[in-house]
Protein backbone atom coordinates (compact mmCIF):
# COMPACT_ATOMS: atom_id res chain seq x y z
CA UNK A 1 0.00 0.00 0.00
CA UNK A 2 1.09 3.87 -0.48
CA UNK A 3 1.59 5.68 2.84
CA UNK A 4 0.06 9.09 2.56
CA UNK A 5 1.73 11.73 5.19
CA UNK A 6 0.35 11.40 7.95
CA UNK A 7 -2.13 13.91 9.11
CA UNK A 8 -2.90 14.87 12.88
CA UNK A 9 -4.14 12.29 15.43
CA UNK A 10 -7.87 12.24 16.03
CA UNK A 11 -7.39 11.92 19.38
CA UNK A 12 -6.35 15.52 18.72
CA UNK A 13 -9.29 16.66 16.61
CA UNK A 14 -7.55 15.09 13.42
CA UNK A 15 -9.60 12.91 11.04
CA UNK A 16 -10.32 9.26 11.73
CA UNK A 17 -7.87 7.21 9.32
CA UNK A 18 -10.48 3.87 9.40
CA UNK A 19 -13.91 5.40 7.35
CA UNK A 20 -15.16 2.77 5.51
CA UNK A 21 -17.46 0.84 6.40
CA UNK A 22 -16.70 -2.85 7.54
CA UNK A 23 -19.36 -4.82 6.12
CA UNK A 24 -18.94 -8.47 7.38
CA UNK A 25 -15.26 -8.52 8.14
CA UNK A 26 -16.07 -8.95 11.75
CA UNK A 27 -18.81 -11.13 11.88
CA UNK A 28 -18.49 -14.30 13.43
CA UNK A 29 -19.29 -17.00 13.18
CA UNK A 30 -20.38 -17.22 9.82
CA UNK A 31 -24.12 -18.86 9.91
CA UNK A 32 -25.98 -19.80 6.59
CA UNK A 33 -29.11 -21.65 5.64
CA UNK A 34 -27.46 -25.28 5.91
CA UNK A 35 -26.48 -24.31 9.76
CA UNK A 36 -30.06 -23.09 10.65
CA UNK A 37 -31.36 -26.36 8.37
CA UNK A 38 -29.06 -28.87 10.75
CA UNK A 39 -30.28 -26.96 13.65
CA UNK A 40 -33.73 -27.08 12.93
CA UNK A 41 -33.73 -30.89 12.37
CA UNK A 42 -32.74 -31.40 15.83
CA UNK A 43 -35.60 -28.85 17.29
CA UNK A 44 -37.92 -30.26 15.38
CA UNK A 45 -37.26 -34.25 15.96
CA UNK A 46 -37.05 -32.88 19.44
CA UNK A 47 -33.55 -34.91 19.63
CA UNK A 48 -31.56 -31.61 21.35
CA UNK A 49 -30.67 -34.05 24.43
CA UNK A 50 -29.89 -37.15 21.94
CA UNK A 51 -26.47 -38.40 21.18
CA UNK A 52 -26.83 -39.33 17.42
CA UNK A 53 -25.79 -36.34 15.84
CA UNK A 54 -23.05 -36.07 18.52
CA UNK A 55 -21.97 -39.28 18.12
CA UNK A 56 -21.26 -38.37 14.20
CA UNK A 57 -19.98 -35.07 15.02
CA UNK A 58 -17.70 -36.69 17.34
CA UNK A 59 -16.38 -39.12 14.99
CA UNK A 60 -15.85 -36.83 12.30
CA UNK A 61 -13.98 -33.85 14.31
CA UNK A 62 -11.38 -36.68 15.34
CA UNK A 63 -11.14 -37.88 11.97
CA UNK A 64 -10.21 -34.40 11.12
CA UNK A 65 -7.31 -34.27 13.82
CA UNK A 66 -6.25 -37.69 13.04
CA UNK A 67 -6.75 -39.10 16.55
CA UNK A 68 -8.88 -42.45 17.76
CA UNK A 69 -11.80 -40.59 20.02
CA UNK A 70 -13.55 -37.20 20.52
CA UNK A 71 -16.25 -36.73 23.29
CA UNK A 72 -18.80 -33.70 23.14
CA UNK A 73 -19.16 -31.41 26.23
CA UNK A 74 -21.43 -28.89 27.17
CA UNK A 75 -19.01 -26.38 27.32
CA UNK A 76 -15.35 -26.24 27.11
CA UNK A 77 -14.48 -25.67 31.23
CA UNK A 78 -16.28 -29.23 31.03
CA UNK A 79 -13.92 -30.80 28.68
CA UNK A 80 -10.91 -29.26 30.76
CA UNK A 81 -12.46 -30.94 34.40
CA UNK A 82 -13.40 -34.22 32.67
CA UNK A 83 -9.74 -34.16 31.39
CA UNK A 84 -7.83 -33.07 34.67
CA UNK A 85 -10.14 -36.01 36.49
CA UNK A 86 -9.28 -38.81 33.64
CA UNK A 87 -5.84 -37.95 34.11
CA UNK A 88 -6.09 -38.52 37.71
CA UNK A 89 -6.28 -34.97 39.78
CA UNK A 90 -7.53 -35.65 42.89
CA UNK A 91 -7.35 -34.63 46.46
CA UNK A 92 -4.14 -33.29 46.95
CA UNK A 93 -2.69 -33.37 43.51
CA UNK A 94 -1.53 -29.92 41.60
CA UNK A 95 -1.51 -29.07 38.28
CA UNK A 96 0.91 -26.33 36.72
CA UNK A 97 -0.98 -23.85 34.47
CA UNK A 98 0.45 -20.70 32.87
CA UNK A 99 -0.81 -18.01 34.94
CA UNK A 100 -1.64 -15.45 31.62
CA UNK A 101 -5.11 -17.48 30.05
CA UNK A 102 -8.55 -18.05 30.68
CA UNK A 103 -9.93 -18.85 34.50
CA UNK A 104 -11.18 -22.57 32.82
CA UNK A 105 -7.92 -23.77 32.11
CA UNK A 106 -6.96 -23.89 36.08
CA UNK A 107 -10.01 -23.34 38.39
CA UNK A 108 -11.57 -26.55 37.80
CA UNK A 109 -8.64 -28.17 39.38
CA UNK A 110 -10.07 -26.90 43.10
CA UNK A 111 -12.86 -28.56 42.25
CA UNK A 112 -11.23 -31.53 42.07
CA UNK A 113 -9.48 -30.94 44.81
CA UNK A 114 -5.99 -30.06 43.88
CA UNK A 115 -4.40 -26.88 43.38
CA UNK A 116 -2.61 -24.38 40.94
CA UNK A 117 1.13 -24.49 40.43
CA UNK A 118 1.52 -21.03 37.87
CA UNK A 119 4.29 -21.50 35.35
CA UNK A 120 5.74 -17.94 34.03
CA UNK A 121 4.81 -17.59 29.98
CA UNK A 122 7.38 -16.96 27.26
CA UNK A 123 7.66 -13.24 26.32
CA UNK A 124 7.45 -14.10 22.75
CA UNK A 125 5.07 -16.30 21.97
CA UNK A 126 3.02 -15.44 25.64
CA UNK A 127 2.33 -19.25 25.67
CA UNK A 128 3.66 -21.25 29.16
CA UNK A 129 7.21 -21.19 29.81
CA UNK A 130 8.87 -24.40 29.23
CA UNK A 131 11.92 -23.46 31.41
CA UNK A 132 9.69 -22.90 33.99
CA UNK A 133 7.78 -25.60 34.18
CA UNK A 134 10.32 -28.75 35.72
CA UNK A 135 10.96 -26.90 38.80
CA UNK A 136 7.66 -26.97 39.66
CA UNK A 137 6.71 -30.01 39.75
CA UNK A 138 6.81 -32.57 43.16
CA UNK A 139 5.38 -35.50 44.39
CA UNK A 140 2.11 -34.92 43.82
CA UNK A 141 1.99 -32.78 40.33
CA UNK A 142 0.06 -34.98 37.85
CA UNK A 143 -0.54 -32.62 35.05
CA UNK A 144 0.55 -29.99 33.24
CA UNK A 145 -1.60 -27.84 31.10
CA UNK A 146 -1.04 -25.85 28.60
CA UNK A 147 -2.45 -23.33 26.39
CA UNK A 148 -2.09 -22.00 22.82
CA UNK A 149 -2.84 -18.92 23.99
CA UNK A 150 -4.55 -16.45 20.91
CA UNK A 151 -3.84 -18.65 18.70
CA UNK A 152 -0.33 -19.64 19.13
CA UNK A 153 0.95 -23.29 19.72
CA UNK A 154 3.43 -23.75 22.79
CA UNK A 155 6.88 -24.87 22.32
CA UNK A 156 5.44 -28.42 22.62
CA UNK A 157 8.87 -30.89 22.22
CA UNK A 158 10.72 -29.43 25.29
CA UNK A 159 6.49 -29.81 27.26
CA UNK A 160 6.94 -33.54 26.62
CA UNK A 161 10.33 -34.29 27.22
CA UNK A 162 9.83 -32.66 30.58
CA UNK A 163 6.11 -34.51 31.40
CA UNK A 164 7.70 -38.31 30.57
CA UNK A 165 10.94 -37.55 32.55
CA UNK A 166 8.30 -37.16 35.33
CA UNK A 167 6.05 -39.57 34.33
CA UNK A 168 3.40 -36.25 34.01
CA UNK A 169 0.64 -36.18 32.09
CA UNK A 170 -0.21 -33.01 29.54
CA UNK A 171 -3.68 -31.40 28.57
CA UNK A 172 -3.60 -28.75 26.29
CA UNK A 173 -6.04 -26.48 26.26
CA UNK A 174 -6.84 -25.60 22.59
CA UNK A 175 -9.86 -23.36 23.01
CA UNK A 176 -7.83 -20.55 21.19
CA UNK A 177 -6.39 -22.65 18.53
CA UNK A 178 -8.91 -24.47 16.71
CA UNK A 179 -6.92 -25.67 13.28
CA UNK A 180 -3.64 -24.40 14.64
CA UNK A 181 -0.39 -26.50 13.80
CA UNK A 182 3.10 -27.03 15.86
CA UNK A 183 5.33 -28.18 13.17
CA UNK A 184 3.30 -29.56 11.18
CA UNK A 185 1.08 -31.57 13.82
CA UNK A 186 -2.63 -30.18 15.12
CA UNK A 187 -2.43 -28.71 18.48
CA UNK A 188 -4.32 -31.02 20.46
CA UNK A 189 -3.29 -34.28 19.19
CA UNK A 190 0.09 -34.05 21.16
CA UNK A 191 -0.18 -34.28 24.38
CA UNK A 192 -2.25 -36.63 26.50
CA UNK A 193 -5.51 -35.18 25.33
CA UNK A 194 -7.23 -32.25 24.11
CA UNK A 195 -9.83 -29.96 25.05
CA UNK A 196 -11.49 -26.81 23.16
CA UNK A 197 -14.63 -24.64 24.12
CA UNK A 198 -16.65 -24.32 20.48
CA UNK A 199 -18.62 -21.62 22.29
CA UNK A 200 -19.67 -18.76 19.72
CA UNK A 201 -17.33 -16.37 20.22
CA UNK A 202 -14.50 -18.84 19.27
CA UNK A 203 -12.82 -19.71 16.04
CA UNK A 204 -14.86 -22.49 15.97
CA UNK A 205 -17.88 -21.91 17.12
CA UNK A 206 -20.90 -24.33 17.45
CA UNK A 207 -23.04 -22.69 20.69
CA UNK A 208 -22.12 -23.04 24.17
CA UNK A 209 -20.24 -26.59 23.62
CA UNK A 210 -16.73 -27.92 23.94
CA UNK A 211 -14.96 -31.09 23.01
CA UNK A 212 -12.07 -33.64 23.99
CA UNK A 213 -9.45 -35.55 21.85
CA UNK A 214 -7.42 -38.26 22.84
CA UNK A 215 -5.54 -41.35 21.76
CA UNK A 216 -5.59 -42.66 24.73
CA UNK A 217 -8.40 -45.07 25.49
CA UNK A 218 -7.88 -44.69 29.03
CA UNK A 219 -8.38 -41.43 29.26
CA UNK A 220 -11.37 -40.97 26.96
CA UNK A 221 -13.27 -43.86 29.26
CA UNK A 222 -12.14 -42.25 32.53
CA UNK A 223 -13.66 -38.77 30.61
CA UNK A 224 -17.30 -40.66 29.69
CA UNK A 225 -17.52 -42.84 33.02
CA UNK A 226 -16.98 -39.02 34.61
CA UNK A 227 -19.76 -36.91 33.06
CA UNK A 228 -21.91 -38.91 30.86
CA UNK A 229 -24.48 -41.48 32.58
CA UNK A 230 -25.99 -42.64 29.68
CA UNK A 231 -23.30 -43.69 27.72
CA UNK A 232 -21.53 -45.98 30.49
CA UNK A 233 -22.08 -49.93 30.50
CA UNK A 234 -24.46 -51.78 27.97
CA UNK A 235 -26.61 -48.94 28.02
CA UNK A 236 -29.10 -48.18 24.31
CA UNK A 237 -26.03 -46.20 23.42
CA UNK A 238 -23.30 -48.00 23.46
CA UNK A 239 -22.44 -49.43 20.29
CA UNK A 240 -19.07 -51.28 20.13
CA UNK A 241 -15.63 -50.43 20.77
CA UNK A 242 -16.20 -46.77 20.32
CA UNK A 243 -18.99 -46.16 22.66
CA UNK A 244 -18.64 -48.39 25.53
CA UNK A 245 -16.73 -48.41 28.67
CA UNK A 246 -14.73 -51.46 29.23
CA UNK A 247 -12.47 -50.81 32.52
CA UNK A 248 -14.19 -52.92 35.00
CA UNK A 249 -13.50 -50.31 37.89
CA UNK A 250 -15.81 -47.95 35.86
CA UNK A 251 -18.28 -50.30 34.33
CA UNK A 252 -18.83 -51.46 38.08
CA UNK A 253 -20.83 -48.04 37.97
CA UNK A 254 -22.39 -47.97 35.26
CA UNK A 255 -25.12 -45.93 35.06
CA UNK A 256 -24.34 -43.45 37.62
CA UNK A 257 -21.68 -40.68 36.84
CA UNK A 258 -18.84 -40.82 38.72
CA UNK A 259 -18.07 -36.97 39.15
CA UNK A 260 -22.04 -36.30 39.45
CA UNK A 261 -22.27 -34.13 36.30
CA UNK A 262 -24.22 -34.12 33.02
CA UNK A 263 -21.30 -33.14 30.68
CA UNK A 264 -23.79 -33.63 27.54
CA UNK A 265 -23.34 -31.90 24.32
CA UNK A 266 -26.84 -30.29 23.37
CA UNK A 267 -27.26 -31.68 20.19
CA UNK A 268 -28.55 -28.32 18.18
CA UNK A 269 -24.50 -27.68 18.87
CA UNK A 270 -22.95 -30.86 17.43
CA UNK A 271 -25.49 -29.90 14.32
CA UNK A 272 -24.06 -26.82 13.77
CA UNK A 273 -20.58 -28.23 14.61
CA UNK A 274 -20.94 -31.11 11.49
CA UNK A 275 -21.94 -27.88 8.87
CA UNK A 276 -19.31 -25.63 10.74
CA UNK A 277 -16.52 -28.80 10.20
CA UNK A 278 -17.16 -28.95 6.33
CA UNK A 279 -16.61 -25.12 5.99
CA UNK A 280 -13.79 -24.37 8.20
CA UNK A 281 -10.29 -25.17 6.89
CA UNK A 282 -11.01 -22.70 4.12
CA UNK A 283 -12.47 -19.86 6.07
CA UNK A 284 -9.52 -20.38 8.91
CA UNK A 285 -7.38 -20.09 5.64
CA UNK A 286 -8.77 -16.74 5.14
CA UNK A 287 -8.51 -15.45 7.82
CA UNK A 288 -4.64 -16.27 8.41
CA UNK A 289 -4.13 -14.90 4.91
CA UNK A 290 -6.74 -11.10 6.23
CA UNK A 291 -4.32 -11.61 9.29
CA UNK A 292 -1.01 -11.98 8.46
CA UNK A 293 -1.26 -9.14 5.34
CA UNK A 294 -2.01 -6.69 8.76
CA UNK A 295 0.99 -8.24 10.08
CA UNK A 296 2.97 -7.57 6.93
CA UNK A 297 1.70 -4.09 6.24
CA UNK A 298 3.13 -2.84 9.75
CA UNK A 299 6.15 -4.27 9.25
CA UNK A 300 8.85 -1.72 10.63
CA UNK A 301 6.37 0.45 12.70
CA UNK A 302 8.28 1.50 15.77
CA UNK A 303 7.16 -0.38 19.04
CA UNK A 304 4.61 -2.60 17.83
CA UNK A 305 5.41 -6.20 16.27
CA UNK A 306 3.28 -9.26 15.63
CA UNK A 307 2.43 -12.15 17.79
CA UNK A 308 2.67 -14.75 15.24
CA UNK A 309 4.41 -17.97 14.61
CA UNK A 310 7.33 -17.63 12.60
CA UNK A 311 7.21 -17.96 8.89
CA UNK A 312 8.81 -21.32 7.61
CA UNK A 313 8.56 -23.21 10.58
CA UNK A 314 5.99 -25.64 10.36
CA UNK A 315 3.63 -23.91 12.58
CA UNK A 316 0.06 -21.86 12.28
CA UNK A 317 -2.15 -19.50 14.63
CA UNK A 318 -5.49 -21.65 13.47
CA UNK A 319 -8.41 -19.52 13.35
CA UNK A 320 -6.20 -16.78 14.80
CA UNK A 321 -8.38 -16.49 17.86
CA UNK A 322 -7.95 -13.30 20.16
CA UNK A 323 -5.28 -11.51 18.13
CA UNK A 324 -2.82 -9.65 19.85
CA UNK A 325 0.34 -7.49 19.40
CA UNK A 326 3.52 -7.05 21.57
CA UNK A 327 4.47 -3.37 22.73
CA UNK A 328 7.30 -1.76 23.09
CA UNK A 329 6.78 1.34 24.95
CA UNK A 330 10.84 2.35 24.93
CA UNK A 331 10.65 2.33 21.14
CA UNK A 332 7.90 4.90 21.26
CA UNK A 333 9.66 6.98 23.98
CA UNK A 334 8.14 5.53 26.94
CA UNK A 335 4.22 6.20 25.48
CA UNK A 336 2.18 4.30 27.78
CA UNK A 337 0.28 0.97 26.04
CA UNK A 338 -3.55 2.69 27.36
CA UNK A 339 -2.50 5.46 25.81
CA UNK A 340 -1.52 3.95 22.53
CA UNK A 341 -5.08 2.23 22.54
CA UNK A 342 -6.82 5.03 23.14
CA UNK A 343 -5.47 6.80 20.09
CA UNK A 344 -5.73 3.91 18.14
CA UNK A 345 -9.27 3.39 19.42
CA UNK A 346 -9.82 7.33 18.49
CA UNK A 347 -9.20 6.12 14.80
CA UNK A 348 -11.71 4.23 14.44
CA UNK A 349 -9.80 0.95 14.30
CA UNK A 350 -10.21 -2.04 17.19
CA UNK A 351 -7.81 -2.02 19.32
CA UNK A 352 -7.71 -3.08 23.19
CA UNK A 353 -5.87 -4.23 26.15
CA UNK A 354 -4.26 -7.69 27.20
CA UNK A 355 -7.37 -10.11 26.92
CA UNK A 356 -6.65 -12.32 30.16
CA UNK A 357 -5.17 -10.98 33.39
CA UNK A 358 -2.47 -12.98 35.27
CA UNK A 359 -4.45 -15.31 37.71
CA UNK A 360 -1.97 -15.77 40.10
CA UNK A 361 -2.54 -12.34 41.66
CA UNK A 362 -6.51 -12.62 41.86
CA UNK A 363 -7.69 -13.19 45.55
CA UNK A 364 -9.35 -16.10 44.79
CA UNK A 365 -6.22 -18.25 44.72
CA UNK A 366 -4.75 -16.86 47.57
CA UNK A 367 -8.22 -16.40 49.84
CA UNK A 368 -11.38 -17.79 49.06
CA UNK A 369 -12.81 -20.59 50.60
CA UNK A 370 -15.17 -21.98 48.13
CA UNK A 371 -16.14 -25.19 49.83
CA UNK A 372 -16.10 -24.11 53.71
CA UNK A 373 -12.75 -26.00 54.39
CA UNK A 374 -12.62 -23.11 57.11
CA UNK A 375 -9.13 -22.11 55.04
CA UNK A 376 -8.55 -20.65 51.53
CA UNK A 377 -9.51 -24.19 49.01
CA UNK A 378 -5.96 -23.80 47.34
CA UNK A 379 -4.75 -24.92 50.59
CA UNK A 380 -7.25 -27.16 51.83
CA UNK A 381 -5.52 -30.54 50.90
CA UNK A 382 -2.77 -29.27 49.58
CA UNK A 383 1.03 -30.71 50.44
CA UNK A 384 2.51 -27.54 49.86
CA UNK A 385 1.84 -23.78 49.48
CA UNK A 386 2.58 -23.16 46.02
CA UNK A 387 0.39 -19.66 46.14
CA UNK A 388 2.55 -17.02 44.26
CA UNK A 389 2.12 -13.62 44.88
CA UNK A 390 2.82 -9.75 43.07
CA UNK A 391 6.89 -10.36 42.04
CA UNK A 392 7.13 -14.33 41.13
CA UNK A 393 5.66 -14.53 37.99
CA UNK A 394 7.44 -11.12 36.44
CA UNK A 395 6.41 -12.20 32.25
CA UNK A 396 3.07 -13.23 33.23
CA UNK A 397 2.46 -9.27 35.07
CA UNK A 398 4.25 -7.51 32.43
CA UNK A 399 2.18 -8.53 30.20
CA UNK A 400 -0.53 -6.01 30.90
CA UNK A 401 1.95 -3.29 29.60
CA UNK A 402 2.95 -5.17 26.12
CA UNK A 403 0.21 -7.07 25.27
CA UNK A 404 -2.87 -5.16 23.11
CA UNK A 405 -5.23 -6.61 21.13
CA UNK A 406 -5.91 -6.51 17.34
CA UNK A 407 -8.86 -6.40 14.66
CA UNK A 408 -10.25 -10.39 14.08
CA UNK A 409 -10.06 -9.90 10.79
CA UNK A 410 -12.65 -12.80 9.08
CA UNK A 411 -12.00 -11.65 5.37
CA UNK A 412 -8.91 -10.61 3.43
CA UNK A 413 -9.82 -7.49 2.23
CA UNK A 414 -7.51 -4.74 1.69
CA UNK A 415 -9.53 -1.92 1.39
CA UNK A 416 -11.06 -2.41 4.91
CA UNK A 417 -7.74 -3.61 6.29
CA UNK A 418 -5.25 -1.23 4.35
CA UNK A 419 -7.03 1.85 6.99
CA UNK A 420 -6.95 -0.26 10.14
CA UNK A 421 -3.02 -0.56 9.44
CA UNK A 422 -2.70 3.41 8.30
CA UNK A 423 -4.83 3.77 12.14
CA UNK A 424 -1.72 1.99 13.80
CA UNK A 425 1.01 3.25 11.79
CA UNK A 426 -0.48 6.93 12.29
CA UNK A 427 -0.17 6.49 16.32
CA UNK A 428 3.12 4.76 16.32
CA UNK A 429 4.34 7.32 13.95
CA UNK A 430 3.07 10.53 15.71
CA UNK A 431 3.69 9.06 19.42
CA UNK A 432 5.64 11.94 19.89
CA UNK A 433 2.47 14.59 19.91
CA UNK A 434 1.09 12.27 22.17
CA UNK A 435 4.04 12.14 25.01
CA UNK A 436 4.23 15.65 24.94
CA UNK A 437 0.75 15.71 26.85
CA UNK A 438 1.78 13.41 28.75
CA UNK A 439 4.82 15.46 30.12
Amino acid sequence: MTHATASELAIRGGPKAVTADPGDIFAWPIVTDEDEQAVLDVLRRGAMSGLDVTLEFEKRYAAWHGVRRALGFCNGTAALLGAMWACGVGVGDEIICPSVTYWASALPALSLGATVNFADIDPDTLCIDPADIEHRIGERTKAIVVVHLYGHPCDMDPILETARKHKVKVIEDASHAHGALYKGRMVGTIGDVGCFSLMAGKAFATGEAGILITNDRAIWERAVAFGFYERTGASRYAKGDEAAITDPQLVRFAGLPMGGFKHRMNQTCSAMGLVQLKHYPRRMAEIQKAMNYFWDELAGVPGIRPHRVAAGSGSTMGGWYVPVGLYDAAALGGLPIGRFVEAVVAEGARCGGLPNKPLHVHPLFHEADIYGHGKPTVLAHAARDVRQGPGTLPVCEAAPERVFSVPWFKHCRPEVIDQHVAAYRKVAEQAGELLKEEA
